[in-house]
């Protein structure tokens, strides 16, 4: 009968109790180890639980506590029980979790899972963990199963998880964990956790550029770049030159703004772009996928009057954002460099396209990306504020970028290059998609000052998506990582 002990973080309130006791008296459980600083002493328990327990001071995310729990298993496996939630087991959930560890072989097992809130319950399906799947933000759930087979071999291959890491030990060793085992998904809700951060996906997207985080981010950056030694996949700060075209085009720049249905905000984005003042010529390419509100009438109205809109409704039907990307780029009219601007946004002065294409001319570089201030509707600033990608650096910037979900806006393109990849055609993480692919050989340029407004408000596309939607994004952008990650060994390895 394979045995585990189980980790978590007690509470003094009747359910966390009960679930002690029903821990303590499971037959598979050979140990109970409780961390954190809350006296588990005073606690009404029984002496079969009394007895199970060991207390660990310290917590399952540092160094320290992650190598103080791994020395004090016992048993086949170790249950993580994460504090993100009060959990209640489904029927025979260890039980399963155990049958799935022990058909598999895999290293690491988590589960699909039910939230309870307001008393209502709600499925709470999460997504594979693949190659790609290394940001530090990956959604296990509440309940994670450890090999202890596979965690010691790990330690073994790839060393003991860093006993200084404050934030990263878990992190740290789920990726060491990742390099020799698989880790697997039950797709398959074996608990119900009560939530505790019930903040919308839109709310929670900004939690990893959060300045109150910058030590958290250095940590999470230190760990992820060694995984990405280890795993061969890492890229030196060598760049290629950007070979510059001989091609004559019509303007200097294009501002590129992708656009369906959105009449309340179009106009002033079209009028941001246009009042931009340069030393060089410009236009504004508008590429309305054929949107069926008023959108359409005001921009043949605006581009009717300023001969510098240029506004393109593509014969095809099926393209999404990255679709629409590559109509611009490839459209006539098209500039030396294509510069965004989404239809919700504003540049924040008149300024902002000539800052960026002479940052671009200081390369020259294949890209530029600058940076924004998220506000409301009337602009005024909203938190987390400014977005400014600071844990970007020249050195380890593109390895980095694999280990966060973006990289700043407003972002620019050289053309001549940018026509050799293309965007995939998808409306989430396609600009990710692009500047990864760049970034894998060439120079990004960073503007770090605040040179655009974000606007959020309830026709956002990512303001507050359902889980279903939220999953499908992030398997999207795991996926693309995996892509990277494959590629990046590959040029390592020729």
């Amino acid at each position: 009968m394979p045995t585990l002990t189980v980790a978590f973080v007690p509470e003094r309130d009747p359910r966390s109790v009960e679930l002690m006791e029903s821990l303590a008296s499971h037959a598979h459980v050979m140990k109970l180890v409780a961390l954190g600083k809350k006296p588990v002493q005073s606690v009404d328990l029984s002496s079969r639980a009394r007895d199970k327990i060991q207390i660990i001071e310290s917590d399952l995310y540092s160094g320290d506590g992650i190598n103080r729990l791994l020395d004090a298993s016992e048993g086949d496996y170790l249950l993580l029980i994460a504090p993100c939630g009060k959990v209640e087991f489904g029927h025979e959930a260890i039980e399963r979790l155990l049958a799935v560890a022990g058909d598999s072989n895999a290293g690491m097992i988590y589960s699909d899972f039910k939230d309870e809130q307001d008393g209502k319950t709600t499925d709470h399906p999460l997504i594979d963990c693949e190659v790609g799947s290394i940001r530090d933000n990956f959604d296990f759930g509440s309940l994670i199963l450890l090999s202890r087979d596979a965690v010691e071999s790990a330690v073994r291959a790839n060393g003991r998880v860093n006993e200084e890491l404050r934030y990263a030990g878990f992190y740290d060793l789920r990726l060491k964990l990742s390099i020799g085992s698989r880790v697997l998904r039950v797709p398959e809700p074996l608990y119900t956790r009560k939530l505790i951060d019930s903040r919308s996906s839109g709310e929670r997207q900004f939690d990893y550029v959060d300045p109150r985080q910058r030590d958290y981010q250095i940590e999470m950056e230190r760990v992820a770049t060694e995984h990405l030694k280890q795993i061969g996949a890492y890229l030196a700060p060598a760049f290629q030159a950007v070979a510059r075209s001989s091609k004559r085009f019509p303007v200097r720049a294009s501002v590129v703004i992708p656009v369906r249905n959105r009449e309340r905000t179009i106009e002033d984005a079209v009028r941001s772009a246009l009042s931009q003042q340069a030393s060089f010529d410009f236009n504004v390419i508008v590429v309305d996928n054929h949107s069926t509100d008023g959108t359409t009438d005001i921009l043949a109205r605006i581009a009717a009057n300023d001969e510098r809109l240029f506004h393109l409704i593509p014969q095809r039907f099926d393209l999404e954002i990255g679709g629409c990307w590559n109509q611009a780029m490839y459209a006539s009219q098209c500039g030396e460099y294509a510069v965004q601007l989404d239809s919700d946004d504003l540049y924040a002065d008149e300024r902002v396209l000539e800052r960026i294409i002479s940052k671009l001319d200081e390369g020259p570089y294949a890209m530029a990306i600058g940076a924004y201030t998220i506000v409301d509707f009337e602009l005024q600033t909203i938190p987390p504020g400014l977005i400014d990608h600071r844990e970007w650096t020249r050195e380890n910037g593109r390895n980095n970028a694999l280990r966060i979900n973006g990289l700043g806006a407003p972002r620019a393109f050289y053309v001549p290059l940018l026509r050799q990849f293309g965007f995939p055609n998808v409306s989430y993480g396609e600009d990710y998609a692009v500047a990864l692919r760049i970034s894998r050989e060439y120079e990004i340029a960073r503007i770090y000052e605040p040179i655009y407004f974000a606007r959020r408000w309830e026709g956002n596309s990512d303001a507050a998506l359902p889980i279903a939607a939220a999953n499908r994004y992030d398997a999207y952008k795991d996926r693309v990582r995996t892509i990277e990650l494959l590629a990046r060994k590959r040029i390592n390895h020729t």
